[in-house]
């Protein structure tokens, strides 16, 4: 790994003002462990002074080969990870399994992946690919409720991290690009799995099925007026103010049919009324869609210094994009890869762009670091060739050679959008990035390298070669005698990334008091 752009001598702080809705200390209770997706965590034990020190505190292997990309979720001593079709509780200490369930069923779509589960009140909630939101008891395993929200028959499925607030569960569908679909969002009684309210992130027709209660705002357009507009669908992660209750929702791609200027819902992040569902706002990201670039990871809330809520999006642009959440002014944007010929047209002729496809952040976003005031930021440089095929949708589509796939580690100051360090390394960075109060930032690889950096100089501090491509979360936690672990999960099939092949595990690291 090395270092792109020089450290900063003075790095501004911002005071930490958003509320964490009652989170311990020592948990990681959803996929971006606060409401709010800052990914911030508070331990302090593991430093850049003694991070040479981490040692293995324990290892669960799943024996399964998958695209393991789950979040885990850490509750009162407890780790709960997902796949496709499997959902486990292990012990925070041993890695010892507690429960785990198998739900057999056939995907909509050929792969095996789910990035997470929420739990709140004693259940653990998840999606599946064929479709479903799933409820457990998180004692037991006991499945506890099902609610269908998607369309299998369309290929849709709910492989995002669902999330859980005030006995709402949230989650939306995700698509192919094989078959137009049009995304939507659902709010589920967490209790029961009723459906309270559906809200369509395109323009719903009057055809077009309601499977509950249709959130304000709603109410079907006549065919006439974009009879083809399709898109808009959520596959990764959510983040929600507490202090308004509004959902932010990573809005998807155009399905197929590209916009100059597209819809306020696709590829762009939306705010919703968490209660209601309304639509409370639409925030411009990524325009021109053809580089398959939509906006995929959830939303950071921070505060701005003047103490206005602000959100980061770190999108497959390769950018990331602060702006401000009421007024969706944008204060500044910062390049977090190679940007490169972004703005040329989609012609018959090979068009060369980076990021590419496959580039820029994908499913884990960007982090916030009160103390430090940064954004943390991993991503893809991967650069593509797209050439328009006439009478056809889809272009052509050629990647650079797979060995000049790389990745980069970026700190950005959260006010101001200067990149203050930059950090590469061999292979694309598409796990998780994850600051802590220790003044170090853990992150990953696809060869399989995990990283310990100094927050605020990007300092490669200890390295390791887990066995296995890094997709998934890296979380901190606290155990029960207040020792800080870090759980890593590894382990990701893919056709697409150069990675280290390996099964799926969860590997646990500490260091000696």
């Amino acid at each position: 790994m090395r270092s792109l752009v020089p450290a900063a001598v003075a790095i501004f702080s911002v005071p930490l003002i958003v509320s964490a809705q009652s989170v311990s200390p020592n948990d990681w209770p959803s996929f971006n462990r606060t409401l709010q997706g800052t990914r911030y965590a508070p331990q302090t034990q593991i430093t850049p002074a003694n991070a040479s020190g981490l040692k293995e505190i324990c290892r669960y292997d799943l024996h399964q080969i998958t695209s393991f990309q789950t979040g885990p979720v850490v509750l009162d001593g407890v780790i709960y990870i997902t796949t496709g079709h499997d959902t486990i509780a292990l012990n925070s200490d041993t890695c010892a399994e507690k429960w785990r369930t198998h739900e057999d069923y056939a995907p909509a779509v050929p792969n095996d992946v789910n990035r997470g589960a929420a739990v709140m009140d004693g259940r653990v909630f998840r999606g599946t690919q064929d479709g479903r939101v799933l409820a457990y008891d998180s004692a037991t395993g006991k499945k506890l409720w099902e609610a269908t929200i998607a369309d299998k028959a369309k290929k849709e499925s709910i492989p995002t991290a669902v999330l859980a607030w005030k006995g709402l569960v949230f989650a939306g569908n995700a698509g192919t690009e094989a078959i137009p679909v049009k995304g939507r969002m659902y709010a589920l009684d967490a209790a029961t799995g009723k459906i309270v309210w559906e809200q369509y992130l395109v323009p719903r027709m009057e055809n077009d099925a309601l499977r509950g209660p249709a959130a304000p705002a709603s109410a079907p357009v006549a065919p006439s007026e974009d009879e083809a507009l399709f898109g808009g669908t959520s596959w990764t992660a959510y983040s929600l103010d507490p202090a308004t209750g509004t959902l932010y929702i990573p809005g998807g791609d155009p399905a197929r049919k590209p916009h100059a200027d597209g819809s306020p819902q696709m590829s762009n992040l939306v705010a919703l009324d968490a209660r209601t569902g309304a639509v409370r706002k639409g925030f411009p990201l990524v325009a021109q869609d053809f580089h398959d670039w939509e906006v995929s990871a959830a939303a950071a809330l921070y505060p701005g210094r003047n103490g206005r809520l602000r959100y980061a999006v770190a999108t497959k642009d390769g950018r990331l994009y602060a702006g401000d959440a009421k007024d969706g002014s944008k204060p500044w944007v910062a390049p977090v890869t190679n940007v490169a010929n972004a703005e040329a047209p989609l012609k018959d002729a090979p068009v060369h762009f980076c990021p590419g496809t496959q580039g820029g952040n994908e499913w884990n976003g960007a982090a916030y670091s009160p103390k430090t005031g940064m954004l943390y930021v991993g991503a893809v440089d991967w650069c593509t060739t797209l050439t328009r095929i006439p009478g056809k949708i889809d272009p052509k589509i050629t990647m650079d050679p797979v060995e000049s796939a790389k990745g980069r580690i970026t700190a950005v100051n959260a006010e101001t959008g200067r990149v203050m360090w930059q950090s590469a390394t061999a292979s694309p960075v598409i796990a998780a990035v994850t600051p802590t109060a220790g003044g170090v930032v853990l992150a990953g690889d696809v060869a399989g390298n995990f990283y310990v950096l100094d927050a605020k100089s990007g300092a490669v501090v200890w390295k390791t070669q887990i066995g296995a491509a890094l997709g998934g979360g890296i979380v901190s936690y606290a155990t029960k005698a207040g020792a800080q672990r870090v759980a890593i999960a590894t382990g990701m099939k893919s056709a697409i990334w150069p990675m280290a092949k390996g099964g799926a595990q969860l590997v646990v690291y500490g260091v000696s008091k």
